[in-house]
């Protein structure tokens, strides 16, 4: 009798339990369960970064372990990515974001920048960082990653500071947020 009324008031408070929690449905996809609320998430494409798909990685690993409300993953089959990345001869150069789902920006990983010794993977975090929103401040110090290529041929930080991760968490802070008067404009980096 006793295990009759017990059952179904253990079941009860375990449903009730797993609601107060916030445990995602059994029918939502793994990457629904583990995102953020408000976390933007921008698809990018390096399939034409050539040699600095690499570097590329590395940059969105940096980024991605440095802020919350945005993530980049690179894009899946089929679906039209918000950041292209592609190699070519001139400088490293990106379009100004902050990029929202369903518009596009594009990164140029100058072979310029690598040419004359400065980092790769510096370069990338630094003009994926443009795609996120941020300007250059240059002239600046090597602990700027936005300082760009007036930190020095060697420097290899490859980290945003405390300042340039709080202007991309302000960015995406709402998560899809309303578009920012800069989008788009093209900055050319003298790397």
């Amino acid at each position: 009798m006793l295990r009759r009324i017990l059952t179904p008031l253990l079941i009860a408070l375990s449903a009730l339990a797993l609601t107060l929690t916030g445990t995602a449905p059994a029918t939502a996809a793994p990457a629904e369960q583990t995102q953020q609320l408000n976390q933007t998430v921008l698809y990018y494409d390096a399939s034409r970064a050539a040699e600095y798909t690499s570097a590329v990685s590395s940059a969105v690993s940096i980024w991605n372990s440095s802020v919350n409300n945005v993530r980049l993953v690179p894009v899946p089959s089929g679906r039209r990515a918000e950041i292209l990345v592609i190699a070519d001869n001139g400088w490293p150069r990106a379009h100004l974001g902050p990029v929202r789902p369903g518009r596009q920006v594009t990164v140029w990983m100058g072979r310029q920048g690598t040419a004359e010794g400065y980092d790769a993977v510096r370069i990338a975090a630094h003009e994926l960082g443009h795609s996120l929103g941020l300007p250059d401040a240059k002239p600046g110090p090597c602990s700027s990653l936005m300082s760009g290529s007036t930190g020095g041929v060697n420097c290899t930080n490859r980290a945003p500071n405390a300042s340039e991760r709080a202007r991309v968490e302000a960015n995406y802070g709402s998560g899809l947020a309303g578009r920012s008067a800069t989008d788009g404009q093209l900055l050319v980096d003298r790397f």
